[in-house]
């Protein structure tokens, strides 16, 4: 005969306090004592008592889950270390607050299709660049929201960096390298039309370098300037490196728009006996670990990963628990330029 499972009552009843009290201890317990919540939860554990989450769920509306929505497959977004820091600053305040995370990919291709079915009590949204429709699903899905390395919307809260200010910064110190012949290995964004029709982040970042390109009286249309868009992934570097090193006129400088991006333009440029920064100088933007250990280390911007999803998680939690703020939060970290090996003079002969 199977054993009886302990119940809510069994508890009350060895902890000599009242059913609610044991209710409380498991759903809102900064109502209690200390003195109380200690003897339900040591009652709890010596009876072997656990609470039954579907229970727990149907009976508060809450999943205890927060959701990070994703912009491409589970295995496609890990390529990119930058993933693996921001999910440890989601997860610091996970732990601290006791809530677990759920990862959520597009379904059948599309976020739209996620947005309803994910049982979570709140999104974590990261890089929508352009809104076809998601932050209406989720006004209408009626569960808070925080946009992360997006594009901006009025009454939402978010959590950028100054994703202009960085690019500017490295062009300019090219600029006063010599360099004319720069190129950008710019993240995809699957928009027709080139960069005066992008969105997001990766517009502001082609806004910074066209503030920095200004100073020399360049611009993206410019003979001098080569902008081509590859994936956010190494062997998008190197697609990006072959191609700008094919043409007549190549570059003496490639400015990308991330890390990886770079890293696999280091890689291509070395199988091709491309000395970096003599012949060809290189920068990324993130500042992953791997960039102050690349043979040359990486010239980059910094960006504080981690804290953006401290921050993201921080918000959605306060918006859960039914925090109101006068104006929905929109934070905008800064950026700082580390000058490494990958960027020097631009070559004599060029």
């Amino acid at each position: 005969m199977a054993a009886r499972r302990t119940t809510m009552k069994d508890v009350a009843e060895h902890a000599g306090v009242s059913k609610s009290a044991v209710s409380l201890a498991f759903n809102d317990a900064s109502k209690l004592s200390e003195d109380t919540l200690r003897r339900i939860l040591a009652a709890a554990d010596e009876l072997g008592f656990s609470q039954d989450p579907t229970a727990r769920m149907l009976r508060t509306r809450r999943t205890g889950s927060l959701g990070l929505l994703l912009p491409q497959q589970i295995g496609k977004v890990f390529e990119n270390p930058y993933y693996s820091m921001f999910l440890q600053g989601i997860g610091q305040v996970c732990n601290r607050e006791g809530y677990t995370l759920l990862l959520a990919p597009p379904l059948r291709g599309s976020m739209l299709k996620t947005i309803p079915y994910a049982a979570v009590d709140g999104f974590i949204v990261a890089g929508l660049e352009s809104d076809r429709g998601e932050v209406q699903a989720l006004r209408k899905r009626g569960i808070p929201f925080v946009l992360v390395d997006s594009e901006w919307h009025d009454g939402v809260p978010s959590v950028d960096i100054e994703d202009g200010s960085g690019i500017a910064d490295v062009v300019e110190h090219l600029l006063a390298h010599g360099h004319r012949r720069i190129a950008f290995a710019v993240i995809e964004t699957g928009i027709d039309g080139g960069y005066r029709h992008w969105r997001g982040p990766v517009l502001r970042r082609m806004e910074g370098a066209i503030k920095g390109l200004a100073s020399a009286g360049l611009t993206p249309d410019s003979e001098e300037v080569t902008v081509v868009e590859v994936p956010c992934t190494r062997a998008g570097g190197v697609d990006a490196f072959k191609d700008l090193w094919s043409r007549h006129e190549r570059p003496t400088a490639i400015v990308a728009f991330s890390d990886v991006i770079a890293y696999g333009i280091l890689d291509a440029a070395r199988e091709a006996g491309v000395d970096i920064p003599s012949q060809l100088s290189v920068s990324g933007f993130d500042d992953l670990a791997e960039s102050s250990w690349t043979t040359p280390t990486l010239t980059t911007i910094r960006q504080p990963i981690a804290t953006k999803g401290r921050l993201a998680a921080d918000y959605l939690i306060e918006a859960i628990n039914g925090a109101v703020e006068p104006e929905p939060r929109q934070q905008r970290l800064g950026t700082a330029l580390l000058l490494r090996e990958s960027t020097g003079p631009v070559p004599p002969d060029r």
